[in-house]
């Protein structure tokens, strides 16, 4: 017997491979719709015979994702994009696509909907990305009131985009840039997320937000500090001021322009480095829903052995 059949779109990126898996452990049919279906077969053996679905959908296409969505008991909404490029714009993807995705749950009759989000989500935010992140969540729980919203802080696991690309500069450079090094963050490992999300599911969501954050909060440079120690590069830490940053994000764009180039830095990723990305004292969290946490540090050495000089036959420097 399965719990029904949940609908994940985004489930092909690093959040989504776990929430699949976690999923279909909980018993669930899983249908992930794809750009192209073609391109994430690995998705296909997670689960037994028949039991994780590809089909084609863009989020950005209203029909497409009706279609997807139809015979669903769940959904999940996982897309997301950190920087625009292209046609992937923070408005399209975030906005228009949770609007597309709301109403074609709701055309369908689907109450059990999770909307990942991010901590910090805020309408007045000078963020795009903070900004359009909490516009979704608006247009999600006003189509459907028994959403819960989901908002971790920055997520961590063997394909993250944090932790790797700084370990991967560390490789490249003599000087890391150190951007707002006080900023706080509250480490939170995917796969610990993904329980989150199979647990709500579990019991039917009830339009409750979840701020999701790590056993631990951590400044930017203590973080940065833990990627030169556990590669065991001397790398120097450069503060940069904001006025800096910005130039560096400026010329991150420039770059990301490039076809096929990912921006190292954006501005708005700069205006987001300016607030604390940590879980509120009065939120629902991971308490509420009995999950034990991994930590940074049972975790993340393991991923990072690949940076070290000799990967894991490095001796450490003395």
């Amino acid at each position: 017997m399965t719990k029904g059949l949940v609908t994940v779109f985004g489930g092909s990126g690093f959040l989504g491979k776990h929430v699949v898996r976690a999923l279909v452990k909980d018993g669930w049919r899983v249908r992930v719709p794809l750009r192209r279906p073609h391109t994430a077969q690995d998705l296909r053996v997670i689960g037994n015979v028949g039991q994780v679905q590809l089909v084609q959908a863009n989020i950005r296409f209203q029909n497409s994702v009706i279609r997807a969505v139809e015979g669903s008991d769940a959904v999940v909404n996982l897309v997301s994009i950190l920087y625009q490029q292209g046609k992937q714009k923070f408005g399209g993807v975030h906005v228009a696509g949770a609007e597309n995705l709301a109403e074609a749950a709701k055309l369908a009759g689907v109450t059990n909907f999770v909307q990942m989000s991010a901590n910090g989500a805020d309408t007045d935010s000078k963020s795009d990305y903070a900004r359009t992140k909490a516009e979704a969540e608006t247009l999600i729980q006003d189509a459907i009131p028994s959403a819960d919203i989901m908002r971790p802080s920055i997520m961590f696991g063997a394909e993250d985009s944090f932790f790797n690309r700084f370990a991967k500069m560390a490789t490249l450079t003599p000087v890391m840039p150190l951007i707002g090094g006080d900023t706080k963050f509250q480490p939170v490992y995917a796969g610990d997320v993904a329980q989150a999300v199979a647990k709500v599911l579990s019991r039917g969501t009830n339009g409750t937000t979840y701020e999701l954050g790590g056993p631990r909060v951590y400044s930017f440079k203590e973080l940065m500090q833990f990627v030169l120690t556990t590669t065991d590069r001397k790398r120097l830490l450069a503060p940069v001021p904001w006025f800096g940053a910005s130039a560096l994000g400026m010329m991150g764009e420039i770059s990301g322009a490039l076809p096929f180039v990912k921006p190292f830095l954006t501005r708005d990723q700069v205006a987001n480095l300016k607030a604390d990305n940590v879980v509120g004292a009065d939120t629902k969290s991971f308490n509420d829903l009995g999950i034990d946490l991994e930590t940074v540090e049972s975790i993340v050495p393991e991923y990072l052995e690949r940076y070290r000089k000799y990967g894991q036959f490095h001796e450490k420097i003395s």
